[in-house]
Order: structure tokens, then C-alpha cells, then sequence
């Protein structure tokens, strides 16, 4: 496959958190990091930075789990990614075919190994999981791979949004398969009930990993289902477009349900 133009040279982003107006703790978390062949590097909440030498990676987690279990579960999930990036650097644009799925999936498996064992020695854990949705950016291709029901948006800068990513659950289904609408999928007495997290009650995990090709003026969402419940589809591609500021989704959100925590992060090419 072609590789995209990668003439743009920058990425800023946008993350932030929100414990929500009914919870007492706040299970999700996000990562925002950059790499190269020798180190890994954390950002903070908001910045720019080049892509000269170096890839970007951010990712949002939101756990499961008795007492505070899925809090650990998803400091968990974003903190394995950071084992195997290094090593990776050297796959690039022009070599993504040859190893970003073998490198992902390694990412995915040791992270649901991780919290499978800590469920089994350690009643506090025990049935703890989480989601993970983590976009990998490179020159001209974003990797992805996720598991559970938080979501990766693309919003491409002269073309209509799209969930990359689709949601591990029996509702996820019926409304792939067009027997629900947005609406119906919403109410859904089953929308909560995941039939692929880490850890959990998952034995065979299937992750889904692919890429897109962007370019600059292109922006990407990646949310908890928090974020979700409170904003509807349209209403999400509206206002990812508009002003750079990821605390303008989350706010409304929040005032519109806030019955979950909410993350976001909001990425877009310069």
C-alpha cells in the first residue's frame, strides 16, 4: 500500500479527565507519550511537538472492577504500552506492513495476562478489567488497536467522521449490523454488558488492530464511553471540529449526563 503524503511535520493534542457528577472515584486514564529507538518521553494534558524523530502515542483506558480494582486496572492498561515502543521506532511508515499488528497485538496480550494474574492471587482484583483504545502515530499512518467500548474518531479535514473503532458488545453488534439506530443502541437495557475488556471474564482476546492514513488538518478522538452517553454522534463531530479545546466536550457531556467519568483526547496534524 501506498504510504500518505507525511508532509506536515507536528501533532498537538488535547486530554483530559472527569470523574463525572455521580462516581466517587474516577476508573478511566489517559496516556499522552513520545518515542524513539532509545527512550520514552510522557507529555503533559496539552502540547505540540515534531515528528522529526519521533512517533506519538496517546491512549484512553477506563476499568472495571470491586473497590478501586478498575482504577488499577487502567493505570495498568496505559502503563504496559510503554515496554515495547522503544524497540519498535525502527518499523516507520515504510515498513508498517511488516510488524505494527505483531507489535500492538504483544501490547494487548501482556496487558490482559497482567491483570488475569492479578485477578486470580488477589481477591481485591479478582474480575478487575479494562478497555484500552491507543492510537500509534507515524509519518502519514496512525496504528491503532483497541479493546472494549471506549472509541477512536477520525475526523478527516475534507470528509464526514468516522468511528474507526467498533464497540466489543452485544449492542456494539445489533447496531453494526443496522437491527438498532443510535438512539435504540443508547437505551439498550444490555449497552453496558462488554463481551471483550482486558482481564475480566475474557479468556480468548481478540483485539482489533488497523491503521489509517492521515494528513494534516485531519483530527482523531479518543474517548471513554463516558464522553459517549452524554454527546451524541453529531454533536461529537461538531464540536471535535471546532475550537481546539478538548474541556469544551467534556464540560457538555458531563452537564448533559455525567453519570460516568469521561476522557478524552483530542489529536490533530499540523
Amino acid at each position: 500500500m501506498e504510504v500518505p503524503d507525511a508532509t506536515f511535520s507536528s501533532l498537538r493534542w488535547s486530554g483530559r479527565t472527569d470523574v463525572g457528577r455521580f462516581r466517587k472515584n474516577n476508573e478511566d486514564a489517559f496516556l499522552a507519550l513520545t518515542f524513539d529507538a532509545q527512550e520514552v518521553r510522557y507529555l503533559g494534558k496539552e502540547g505540540e511537538g515534531s515528528m522529526a524523530g519521533a512517533d506519538y502515542l496517546f491512549a484512553v483506558s477506563d476499568g472495571m472492577g470491586g473497590a478501586k480494582a478498575g482504577e488499577v486496572a487502567s493505570r495498568i492498561a496505559v502503563e504496559k504500552i510503554t515496554r515495547l515502543l522503544p524497540a519498535s521506532f525502527q518499523l516507520g511508515a515504510s515498513r508498517i506492513d511488516s510488524g505494527f499488528t505483531d507489535v500492538l497485538g504483544e501490547v494487548f496480550a501482556r496487558t490482559h495476562e497482567s491483570l488475569l494474574e492479578l485477578s486470580h492471587h488477589y481477591e481485591e482484583c479478582r474480575g478487575m478489567g479494562a478497555t484500552l483504545s491507543l492510537c500509534w502515530f507515524m509519518p502519514g499512518w496512525m496504528a491503532f488497536g483497541h479493546v472494549g467500548d471506549s472509541r477512536i474518531y477520525y475526523l478527516p479535514k475534507d470528509g464526514e467522521m468516522v468511528q474507526v473503532t467498533h464497540d466489543h458488545s452485544y449492542v456494539g453488534r445489533l447496531l453494526r449490523r443496522g437491527t438498532l439506530n443510535e438512539r435504540q443502541a443508547r437505551t439498550h437495557p444490555q449497552r453496558s454488558m462488554l463481551d471483550q475488556v482486558l482481564g475480566g471474564k475474557t479468556r480468548e482476546l481478540e483485539p482489533q488492530i488497523g491503521r489509517v492514513g492521515w494528513a494534516a488538518g485531519d483530527r482523531f478522538l479518543i474517548c471513554s464511553d463516558g464522553l459517549c452517553d452524554g454527546l451524541w454522534d453529531r454533536r461529537i463531530d461538531e464540536m471535535a471540529r471546532g475550537e481546539f479545546d478538548i474541556s469544551r466536550l467534556i464540560d457538555y457531556s458531563v452537564s448533559e449526563s455525567g453519570r460516568d467519568n469521561t476522557t478524552a483526547i483530542l489529536i490533530e496534524a499540523l
